[in-house]
């Protein structure tokens, strides 16, 4: 993150006028004080620049302007500055006060809205103040309230703003990481086990293992395709070791039985909570498991619409799988395709499939759903993974989301 040129991050304006609050707001976005805060109007006398890395989306660069009614001796050259923003910001996000709309905000979204930008309305200062439901709404369908001074829902507020974020991002900016090929060396072995049951295509394998195969060779490694029957079998053929073996999750059990304890091995499952969102936040969500009980209520979503066939992965075996580990019954909810709930917050627990169906853009808005929510949520891979006692060793080629699961479970 560090590395990363400023050119090639998201550029975020923050635009407003004197005294709303807007390097307040940057500060509490950053955790840190970045800008400095008075209530003098005219506090920002140039645009302070703050690089960092805001996850999901990647390294960004926060740029806090002055004021656009700054009426100071030196305004003429602050808002020559602030104006340049325009010409830099992939997304804007304007901070106003409750209830508080003047030409200013009106001739901020006008520029905005001409060149193209999309504009986030941040209304600050909600302690003081609370603003009517429908404020700024006709500027804006992205509206967020927030208290720059209030730490306590600091969590609440930046998950609102990513949210917003991702909408507004453009897709440049949402590259996904690598699916495979970083986890393998120019000229690797990758060993894929790709069970042939009731749910395998006919004469085809299913998206997520083409994808993986395809990624293997465009980084310049191989890719050996075994069931698992045969697995151990080829495995003891092969001169050397794979450098990772990558499994269907049902077969996840049987996969970490086979392969050696010296070489990484995870799920097709777990690629795909990479490549598509947020793998560290699903390795948070999959330690929530520990913390169900009978009765709880669970969300099995999947991005894809199909009919339920026997011993379906999504319906049949992962509820199977978790009430035999929760020690009782759950209560259990589907949703599929675009039937995403709109309110979370009495589930206790969102299980989604790898989402190779929706665009990374539409799986970090879930994610960030259930985050806004204060409702954990994970994915088929790590759910199965929990179950058969064998998360820490799918989570070996990824050490950042093994210990954001370490973390989460030692809280618990």
């Amino acid at each position: 993150m560090i590395k990363t040129p400023k050119s090639l991050r998201l550029q975020i304006g923050i635009f407003g006028r004197t005294n709303v609050g807007k390097s307040s707001f940057l500060n509490m976005i950053a955790g840190q004080d970045v800008a400095i805060t008075s209530p003098v109007a005219g506090t920002t006398t140039d645009v302070v620049e703050k690089s960092m890395e805001l996850l999901p989306i990647g390294p960004v660069v926060f740029l806090d302007t002055a004021g656009l009614d700054d009426k100071s001796e030196l305004s003429s050259a602050r808002l020559g500055k602030t104006s340049k923003i325009f010409d830099r910001a992939d997304i804007a996000v304007l901070i106003t006060e409750p209830d508080a709309w003047s030409d200013y905000e009106d001739n901020v979204v006008t520029e905005l809205k001409k060149r193209g930008i999309p504009v986030i309305i941040a209304v600050n200062k909600t302690d003081i103040k609370k603003p009517r439901e429908d404020f700024a709404r006709d500027k804006s369908s992205m509206v967020t309230h927030c208290s720059s001074i209030d730490p306590a829902g600091r969590d609440r507020y930046i998950s609102e703003l990513k949210k917003y974020l991702i909408e507004a991002c453009p897709d440049d900016f949402l590259n996904p990481p690598a699916l495979i090929g970083d986890l393998l060396p120019p000229g690797g072995i990758a060993a894929l086990i790709v069970p042939i049951d009731l749910q395998a295509p006919k004469g085809r394998l299913i998206l997520p293992q083409v994808q993986t195969i395809r990624d293997a060779l465009d980084n310049d490694s191989s890719a050996i395709v075994v069931k698992e029957r045969e697995f151990a079998s080829v495995l003891g053929k092969m001169k050397v070791l794979p450098d990772i073996v990558v499994c269907d999750s049902q077969v996840v059990l049987k996969m970490v039985a086979d392969t050696p304890p010296q070489v990484k091995c995870t799920t097709f499952s777990v690629l795909f909570s990479r490549y598509k969102g947020d793998l560290a936040e699903a390795a948070k969500g999959a330690a929530a498991i520990d913390l169900l009980k009978p009765g709880d209520r669970v969300l099995i979503a999947e991005a894809c619409s199909h009919h339920a066939i026997e011993d379906d992965i999504g319906r049949i075996k992962i509820p199977r799988w978790l009430r035999q580990y929760v020690g009782g019954d759950l209560n259990i909810n589907f949703s599929s395709g675009r039937d995403y709930p709109a309110d979370l917050k009495d589930y206790k627990l969102v299980i989604h499939c790898g989402g190779c169906m929706i665009t990374r853009r539409e799986m970090l808005g879930r994610i960030e759903k259930a985050r806004e929510a204060g409702v954990p949520i994970t994915n088929y891979g790590l759910a199965i993974s929990v179950s058969q006692g064998v998360i820490k060793r799918v989570l070996s080629p990824f050490p950042a989301a093994l210990d954001a699961y370490e973390r989460s479970k030692n809280k618990k």
